[in-house]
């Protein structure tokens, strides 16, 4: 579409859980639209999130608010205090705005595919399209209505995500492909065709090639077989994302700035530490009967909680809950014991070792002082194991404390610290500028400064310089 006179816009790619050393060195040689935009913008690393996950890295990135803010720490929140009931965050419950929703206030045109949290679907100035947490049989996907009944009815069934735990490779891998294909089709014919000052669009094929594939492409990792049959998955598609990329630039024009995103980067995991059942050992965690078999989800084990003072969640990272009297319906921790409690566990946490010997390196943080605000259903502590390293398993009854695979499913990687930031203007004059590592609160801030829309007082980050 023709660009409005005198307007500035910003075409938006998040690229979920790419690491700055693929993007920015490993994979320009299949990138050479990306590697351009390289030689002529500013990048840098980008700092993910506490804790680094899609949710909450991706609001956080899009509102320049911390996690605590924003009340947001991981994939599924506990329950009003509940023991075991769980929920999704959705969009509706994220209390303040994304920079979509400030540009379109500001009267700005606005169109934005599958940037988390999206469902419902946020109505913007614009059209929206909702992300991979989009729960199955939604009545709707996006904003207006009758979009998703076009791409529908143009592309088919659209694809939010795959099932990436898989162990059949040969068909994740054509899924993944064939997902990234129809979202970058349906963001480049709406990218021509609507009127927009700011068009962004997520994709979660990468993360989803990083989990399935990265023992088969990652010469460094443990289980890495030379002359496996998947070890080209990446640079293959990392050549799909590139061409994308080319699509979308051209159908935007020549003077529109273009800022390409990740919310955390990936690596080789290690393997798992087993959080509850550690917990149980250490007399913290109390069960009327063990598990009757490996694997036991959490929410299923008989927990006696008259005896229990603390528990966990497993994930990414562990999130900590104690008992506490008055707050959780069977609590027997009172408000003077919490201190003793933390320390202890606090001490007994620094004293785990892995399998080889060496100490797993326990990071405690506490939300309390982590972020300027902590609101909604947050944990008590969170714990990083061997700087993310080592997954954690909420799970329970296995052999083991320590275990080799993920306990739900096939998975090669973990979540790094650092994803990818690259701005490139056209309009900029000067070499390419790399800078040192960003933090992922100072995106938002960046981006409307450069479409020249103040910054809501609620925002905590500062500009990225790219001019």
């Amino acid at each position: 579409m023709a660009e409005p006179s005198g307007r500035r816009r910003l075409l938006v790619v998040g690229l979920d859980g790419v690491p700055p050393e693929f993007l920015f060195d490993r994979m320009r040689s299949v990138m050479p639209t990306t590697s351009a935009l390289i030689d002529r913008g500013v990048r840098a690393p980008l700092r993910s999130s506490d804790p680094p996950l899609s949710v909450p890295a991706w609001p956080v990135m899009f509102s320049g608010v911390d996690p605590g803010t924003l009340g947001l720490y991981g994939f599924r929140h506990r329950k009003e205090h509940s023991y075991t009931e769980t929920y999704v965050p959705t969009s509706d419950q994220v209390p303040l705005p994304s920079v979509w929703q400030v540009a379109s206030t500001a009267g700005r045109r606005v169109a934005v595919i599958g940037m988390p949290i999206g469902y419902p679907p946020i109505p913007v100035n614009g059209v929206s399209v909702s992300d991979f947490l989009t729960p199955p049989g939604a009545p709707t996907f996006t904003s207006p209505p009758e979009l998703g009944r076009e791409i529908e009815a143009t592309y088919g069934p659209y694809p939010f995500d795959v099932v990436f735990r898989s162990a059949e490779r040969e068909r994740l891998f054509g899924e993944i492909v064939k997902m990234t294909e129809t979202r970058f089709r349906i963001a480049a014919d709406l990218l021509a065709r609507e009127p927009w000052d700011l068009f962004a669009v997520h994709e979660i094929g990468s993360d989803r090639l990083n989990h399935a594939y990265w023992k088969y492409f990652d010469e460094k990792h443990p289980d890495y077989a030379p002359g496996n049959p998947h070890a080209e998955v990446a640079r293959e598609y990392y050549q799909l994302l590139d061409r994308s990329i080319a699509t979308l630039i051209k159908n935007a024009g020549p003077s529109t700035a273009v800022l390409i995103v990740s919310d955390h980067g990936s690596m080789a995991m290690s393997g798992c530490f087993c959080i509850n059942q550690w917990l149980v050992k250490r007399g913290y965690l109390v069960l009327r009967h063990p598990p009757a078999q490996p694997g036991i989800p959490f929410e299923k084990v008989d927990v006696d909680w008259d005896r229990t003072t603390v528990w966990g969640s497993g994930g990414y990272y562990a999130r900590i809950f104690f008992n506490v009297r008055g707050r959780e319906a069977r609590g027997i921790v009172s408000g003077d014991q919490l201190p003793a409690l933390r320390h202890r566990l606090e001490e007994d946490l620094k004293s785990i070792r892995t399998p080889d010997g060496g100490t797993l390196g326990v990071q405690v943080l506490d939300p309390k002082t982590q972020y300027h605000e902590v609101h909604g259903d947050a944990p008590d502590l969170m714990l990083y194991f061997d700087d993310l390293l080592w997954r954690s398993a909420g799970t329970m009854g296995h052999p083991d404390d320590f275990l080799r695979e993920n306990d739900t499913g096939p998975d090669d990687a973990v979540h790094s610290w650092n994803g990818v930031f690259l701005w490139s203007d056209p309009a900029r004059s000067g070499p390419a500028v790399e800078l040192p590592t960003q933090r992922i609160i100072d995106v938002a801030p960046t981006v409307l400064k450069y479409l020249g829309i103040p910054a809501p007082r609620h925002i905590q980050g500062k500009a990225i310089p790219v001019d």
